[in-house]
């Protein structure tokens, strides 16, 4: 090949970018369509069930060039917008409750997981539970590794201070009252017996966020609180779960339970700052969707409250006392939430009767009387933790519970009853018992 040739053979060179030449690819010419547009939140807006002439209304109203470009980041972190609603959700909840730290988290159960590694329970370790309460206070202990092991109640179907000293061992690190179905567990003589052997206070709020205990939030006496902030509790539009605390170290390791990837920390793949930061978690993330709903729910959770305690005390001040029935026993009356009122029948038959007649009057009533069937609300129907701790589930460990749980009838109430609907309930119970109890004589 001659070299006249090989020149002209030779490639066509430009000068590069950086050294003044044009750049190859100065712009996008492509459209950019977002990966969450408008048709996500239609599907979102049908999910709340609105009606189809507010759909379509919605439809009209909204394209995606309404949107960024890009469309919407929805996440926590890399881009979501200001101000981020998981940090807002926190924020709130350490001013409600009055604590330094809060994490917002997937579910009520994952903020129990997070608060039984904070506490140190595990492999070997023994974490004391309420006999009555949704197994997921049980099941995060065992999650860990630790033994569940269960208290009995007292009247007020809360855990029984006076049963607690003989419970506890060399293995245990902790105990988790749980503030069953709007009512208050009586905490000072659980944490005087916590503080006496050196073990943590994990406070389940799951059932009665915003309740008090002597005029404190419950969930900020303990050392963690835990609470549930879904559609299956007073606040909450889907699923949510909150833990509060004050230690900075435990909120770290509640926190590397709950984002194990490291995103919370300052520089996310440093290695530890400290020995015992790192360690394998999950990812319990609060998405910002739910979070966003949870702030606005959070802010209503004092007036949730208020009217069911108003509700509550309307009925109650109209009750007229009968000698065969037993009211469920009140620790803190004030600080309880009372959206329902629970007795204890002296029988399975007059609790049935009872019941009967009640919902025949319109009252909304539950009762599970003799022979009813498993429940993971009380530890003898825990069914997931037989295989490894059916010895720690035997019936005869927490009689109290047994009996109280299948004798203990439930009426239901709602927080937007008016004082009329408030003196007619109050009227039918009263029409009730004093058709199958006998009347309690006041005296003059």
């Amino acid at each position: 090949m001659t070299t006249a040739t090989a020149l002209k053979n030779k490639p066509v060179t430009h000068p590069l970018a950086k050294d003044g030449g044009t750049p190859a690819f100065p712009r996008m010419t492509g459209s950019v369509h977002p990966k969450v547009g408008v048709e996500e939140f239609l599907a979102i807006a049908a999910r709340f069930g609105f009606n189809p002439a507010a759909m379509t209304r919605l439809a009209a109203a909204v394209t995606d060039q309404d949107l960024p470009v890009g469309g919407p980041h929805l996440g926590r972190y890399y881009g979501s917008p200001q101000p981020i609603q998981g940090e807002q959700f926190e924020a709130l909840a350490r001013e409600l409750f009055g604590v330094r730290y809060a994490l917002g988290v997937s579910c009520g159960t994952a903020a129990l997981h997070c608060a039984m590694v904070a506490a140190g329970a595990g492999p070997g370790k023994e974490v004391i539970c309420p006999a009555i309460g949704f197994l997921a206070t049980s099941m995060a202990a065992a999650m860990v590794g630790a033994t569940p092991v269960f208290c009995d109640v007292d009247e007020s179907l809360q855990m029984d201070p006076a049963k607690l000293a003989a419970l506890i061992t060399p293995k245990t690190v902790a105990v988790v009252p749980t503030h069953f179905m709007g009512s208050v567990c009586d905490l000072d003589p659980i944490l005087a017996i916590a503080r006496q052997h050196g073990i943590k206070v994990i406070e389940d709020c799951a059932q009665s966020p915003g309740a008090t205990y002597k005029g404190r939030p419950v969930g900020t006496l303990g050392d963690i609180g835990c609470f549930s902030i879904s559609c299956y509790k007073i606040i909450g539009g889907g699923e949510g779960g909150m833990v509060v605390m004050n230690d900075e170290l435990a909120f770290n390791k509640a926190r590397q339970v709950a984002e194990a990837g490291g995103l919370w920390r300052p520089e996310r793949c440093a290695k530890e700052r400290y020995p015992g930061e790192l360690f394998v978690g999950a990812n319990y993330r609060l998405s910002e969707l739910e979070a966003a709903i949870n702030v606005v729910q959070l802010r209503k959770l004092a007036g949730v409250v208020g009217r069911y305690r108003t509700v509550w005390k309307s009925i109650w001040e109209k009750l007229q006392p009968v000698q065969e029935i037993t009211w469920q026993k009140r620790n803190d009356a004030a600080g309880n939430i009372g959206y329902q009122l629970r007795f204890f029948p002296r029988t399975f038959e007059l609790g049935k009767k009872i019941q009967t007649a009640l919902s025949a009057e319109g009252i909304s009533t539950a009762y599970r009387g003799a022979g009813a069937s498993y429940d993971n609300h009380l530890y003898t129907g825990m069914l997931p933790l037989f295989r490894d701790y059916a010895d720690q589930c035997r019936p005869e460990l927490c009689p109290v519970a047994c009996d109280l749980f299948d004798r203990c009838l439930i009426i239901n109430l709602n927080q937007w009853l008016s004082p009329a609907d408030c003196a007619a309930i109050a009227e039918g119970i009263n029409k009730v018992l004093a058709a199958y109890c006998t009347p309690v004589d006041r005296q003059p």
